[in-house]
């Protein structure tokens, strides 16, 4: 029995509140904490994280700030963006607290370089049919 469009909404609110959760616990902040850092009322954060709510775009960057995780990770979480080619690889980079943007952006420009070159070589030893 296929999904109704509600019902599949109302997963990726469940799917994205359970992911901020994790990267809560995981930061060792409290609710209340988080949102203090995020500028987003206690009530609200609580509704996302129990999937009740499915927050904006906007709402999604200040959670990500609060966090100090990448807000492109939350946004493919909640299905706002597609996940990188690069995959896992890509999300760990964009995540990467310790970095600065510039840095991750280096990384991500070698990381394609090498993919390209690999895939190029691939195609020239490739018999023609």
């Amino acid at each position: 029995m296929e999904k109704s469009i509600d019902e599949a909404v109302a997963g990726l609110g469940r799917d994205i509140g359970e992911y901020i959760r994790q990267q809560r616990s995981n930061a060792k902040i409290s609710l209340r904490q988080l949102s203090k850092l995020a500028g987003v009322s206690n009530p609200y954060l609580s509704q996302i994280e129990r999937g009740l709510r499915r927050p904006s775009a906007e709402i999604l960057q200040q959670i990500a700030r609060g966090l100090k995780i990448s807000a492109e990770a939350l946004y493919v979480e909640a299905g706002i963006l597609q996940q990188r080619e690069g995959g896992a690889l890509a999300d760990a980079i964009a995540a990467a607290t310790e970095l600065t943007e510039r840095q991750k952006q280096v990384l991500l420009d070698v990381y394609e370089s090498f993919r390209r070159e690999n895939a190029a070589k691939h195609d020239a030893t490739r018999p023609e049919e």
